[in-house]
Parts: structure tokens; C-alpha cells; sequence
């Protein structure tokens, strides 16, 4: 089956964007293989706020025309957006979609529909970049209140250029802890 991965960069303090949603503290590393990360993924699920902000700064929807987008949105419509999924109720449409053939789910953003998500236990992996800034405020990775949720590391890599640390995190279903 299928897996959603939420896949984000974080401040060394929690937070994915800074206060005003900035992103410009993510640093990019040369020994990071983001065609490897992009090939395990069909799929990006995008929230209104995260989509927006694409948009805002002059960014498609997706990462590669073989790449699915689909935008989780309340009050957006189809008919306004052509060029990608418009979805109005994340739950039964990611929970079909992942038993459908295909490769993983990348949950692209951002912090609310994560948070949705892994309510309903539609998350199957974090994997996290802990960028080596401290932020003091912004938008946190899991807004609260939220569930307790053990996860089981998968892997980590340092990036000594740039002092990044990668962690791949499984989520582990608490039915059965």
C-alpha cells in the first residue's frame, strides 16, 4: 500500500515557515539528492495556505508534469484552478488514494492539513530537514492541540555543509503500542 509521507523542513525551534510564512531561511545543501527524493513520489498533497504561497511567488503547483497535485481546499473550486486537483474533503479521498497502485504520497504542506491528517491516522511517515536556524516564532510543524504520536526512526544523514540533519521517521500505529 501506498504511503503518505509528510515530507517538510523545519527550525531547529519547531517551526516550518517564520512568523509572516517566510521560508527564506531554508538552506539547500549540494549533497542533498532531491531527484532521488522527488522519483518516490506521484503524488503531492498541498494545503489552501501552502498553495497559496506557491502561487504568491510565482511557483506551479507541482514538481514535474508526471507529478499528481492535488490542492486540499475547503473554499476553493475546481473550475478556478484547471491545472491541478481541487479536493474539498482530504479524509475519504486520501484514505482511497492510498490503496490505489501508484508510488508514495508526498505531503507537502503545510502545518493544518498535517495536523488533519494525522488526526485520522492518514500519516505514515515524517521526514524531516532540521534546517540549523532558531526562528523564535511561526508556523509550528504540528499545530495544537494534537494527538501523541510515537514514531520510530528509519534513518538520519548530517549534511555537514550545510548542517542540516535528515530524519526519516515511521508513525507508528498506537493500536498497537
Amino acid at each position: 500500500m501506498r504511503q503518505v509521507r509528510y515530507g517538510v523542513a523545519m527550525s531547529l525551534d519547531g517551526y516550518i515557515a517564520g512568523p509572516n510564512g517566510e521560508a527564506d531561511w531554508i538552506v539547500m545543501d549540494p549533497d542533498i539528492d532531491f531527484g532521488a527524493i522527488f522519483s518516490r513520489f506521484d503524488t503531492l498533497l498541498i494545503g489552501r495556505k501552502t498553495f497559496a504561497e506557491m502561487q504568491a511567488m510565482g511557483g506551479g503547483a507541482g514538481m514535474a508534469p508526471d507529478v499528481r497535485s492535488v490542492v486540499i481546499s475547503h473554499t476553493m473550486q475546481q473550475a478556478d484552478y484547471p491545472d491541478v486537483t481541487i479536493v474539498n474533503d482530504a479524509e475519504p479521498f486520501v484514505a482511497e488514494l492510498k490503496t490505489k497502485p501508484g508510488k508514495d504520497i508526498w505531503l507537502f504542506g503545510g502545518g493544518a492539513l498535517f495536523h488533519s491528517l494525522l488526526g485520522v491516522g492518514l500519516v505514515d511517515a515524517i521526514d524531516v530537514a532540521v534546517i540549523p536556524v532558531l526562528l523564535g516564532g511561526g508556523i509550528p510543524l504540528l499545530p495544537t492541540p494534537a494527538p501523541r504520536t510515537t514514531l520510530a526512526l528509519r534513518s538520519h544523514r548530517v549534511y555537514e555543509k550545510s548542517g542540516i540533519v535528515g530524519l526519516e521517521y515511521d508513525v507508528m500505529d498506537s493500536r498497537l503500542l
